[in-house]
Parts: C-alpha cells; structure tokens; sequence
C-alpha cells in the first residue's frame, strides 16, 4: 500500500472516493472543488493505494478562523476520511492520519481538529483509538423563515 498527494493524474480516483463517501454529491462539482486545491497552500489530500486500486483518502486543511476545542492557529483540521469498506480495521485510517498529521507540523500547526456525526460511533471510536480527546457535543439547528 502506498500513499500518494493528491494530482493532476489521480484526481478522478479521488472524486470517485468523495462520491462513495457523500452520495448525494455531483461528479463534476465534486471534480472542480478537489482540482482547485492542486494549486492551495492550506488543503492537501492523500490517497492510499492498494496495488493499482485507489481504497482510501484523507482531506486536510490548515485553518485560522474558529475550531471548536482547539486553543492554538493555525490548527489542522480533517474535513474528510473515507477508506472503503472492505478495508476499514485494517489501520489504513491510522496510516492517512499520520500522514496528515506530518503535513500539519510542517504548516505550523500544533493541534488536529476532526468532527463527526454524533451518531456515527465507529467514528467517534476510531478518533479516540488514535489518540483525539472529544472536546464538544453540538445540535445543529435550522428555522425556515
């Protein structure tokens, strides 16, 4: 297995990935959005590799507005994770962390921010396996006017 940046040459991969993790999104907006961050200095994605086929990605960026939890900026943060399936338990989410984690030390940043749904309690427990603390626990709302 092998983690790769995300380019030019792989980014259809990516989208494709970004698809099976949120399905109610469009190819190719999906597409536009991930080729405008070939050329960002706060976003980076990685995929992994698996022989010739692309199994997982993560999506990072570096921000200064507000992050729930974090007491230092620029902090890290994990906008996306996604590793197929058929691939989860087998330390591949660790491996993408840790990649993302080395991006964020050389931008500067001493903290990594990450959410989830509250529901979603693989997430919440993977996070907690690789070392995050749960800093919050929030209800969005919204009022139709």
């Amino acid at each position: 297995m092998e983690i790769e940046q995300l380019s030019k040459a792989n980014l259809t991969d990516l989208v494709r990935l970004v698809l099976e993790l949120w399905t109610d999104c469009v190819f190719e907006e999906e597409y536009d959005n991930y080729e405008r961050m070939l050329m960002s200095d706060t976003e980076i994605c990685y995929l992994l590799k698996e022989q010739e086929t692309y199994i997982a990605f993560i999506h990072l960026t570096s921000r200064t507005d507000y992050v729930e939890g974090a007491t230092d900026y620029p902090v890290a943060y994990i906008e996306a994770l996604y590793v197929k399936p058929t691939y989860q338990q087998l330390g591949i989410g660790k491996k993408l962390v840790s990649a993302g984690e080395n991006w964020s030390r050389q931008k500067g940043c001493k903290q990594l921010a990450s959410d989830t749904e509250l529901t979603n309690s693989s997430a919440i427990d993977f996070h907690k396996r690789i070392g995050f603390d749960e800093v919050n626990r929030i209800v969005c709302f919204v009022k139709e006017l």
